[in-house]
């Protein structure tokens, strides 16, 4: 397709109403999906409910697979497939539904910046503790990856899922962390975090963005999830706010909506 025709064909998209069979697809909740992957698609569904805009979700074995750029989560509106939560964003937006079209540029810098620290910090660490830390890797992580398929692809599949995490961590410098320098990394991300929301409801004051969204799905999946240990979730426990940020997203977009559907 030409990008002259990929541009008319995603303006039309943008023109067509946000339709009530908009779904979005992960892998299975109960025996399969990881942390990481579980907080970006809360972060995805977080946002979607703060902008309004149902979706149903459906869980697969091989959501991974079924995506477009292999990442979770992915949403499939109309004839539109949009995966991860910054081309969703834009997607939104080219429909009109934006969280933050208040912010001026100054504001919007930095919530960018925000966002990459999340992403660098946060969803790094999820990935690092999953794949590199040898105990929760054979406890956790390769048996749920691999629990839809049968033996030996099962195998195949999460040993080479390790490699590519791994492969990556080597990329970026994290190859050579210990456990305990992934703590105090994400110990002092939750603390630039808890310092820039400080007593605010969210943080750009009174009304929740994507970075809201996208805290809040890494922090509330953290504090939910079983992990080998119990660390990674109490560096979270050491910030009230952050703790009472996660209840009032949950108390706003989550239990009050669950109980009127």
């Amino acid at each position: 397709m030409s990008l002259a025709a990929e541009a008319f064909v995603s303006q039309m998209a943008a023109a067509e109403p946000w339709p009530e069979s908009a779904t979005l697809y992960q892998p299975l909740k109960e025996d399969q999906i990881l942390l990481s992957d579980c907080a970006s698609s809360l972060a995805v569904q977080a946002y979607l409910r703060m902008c309004g805009l149902p979706v149903q979700v459906v869980c697969r074995a091989n959501a991974e697979y079924m995506s477009p750029s292999g990442k979770i989560p992915f949403i499939h509106v109309g004839n539109q497939v949009v995966s991860e939560l910054g081309p969703i964003v834009q997607f939104t937006k080219a429909k009109g539904h934006s969280l933050s079209d208040g912010l001026d540029d100054v504001q919007r810098a930095e919530m960018k910046a925000y966002m990459e620290l999340v992403n660098n910090m946060l969803l790094t660490a999820e990935l690092f503790i999953q794949w590199c830390d040898d105990a929760t890797a054979a406890e956790i992580s390769r048996p749920r990856y691999s629990s839809p398929y049968s033996w030996p692809l099962s195998n195949v599949l999460a040993y080479h899922k390790q490699w590519e995490v791994k492969r990556k961590m080597n990329a970026i410098g994290w190859g050579g962390k210990t456990l305990a320098q992934v703590y105090e990394d994400v110990s002092q991300c939750c603390q630039a975090l808890s310092q820039r929301l400080g007593t605010q409801p969210f943080f750009f004051n009174k009304q929740p963005t994507e970075l809201d969204a996208l805290v809040f799905g890494h922090l509330f999946t953290i504090l939910t999830t079983r992990l080998t240990s119990t660390e990674l979730a109490e560096r979270i426990k050491s910030y009230g706010n952050l703790l009472s940020f996660c209840r009032r997203i949950e108390q706003s977009y989550f239990e009050d909506k669950d109980k009127s559907s």
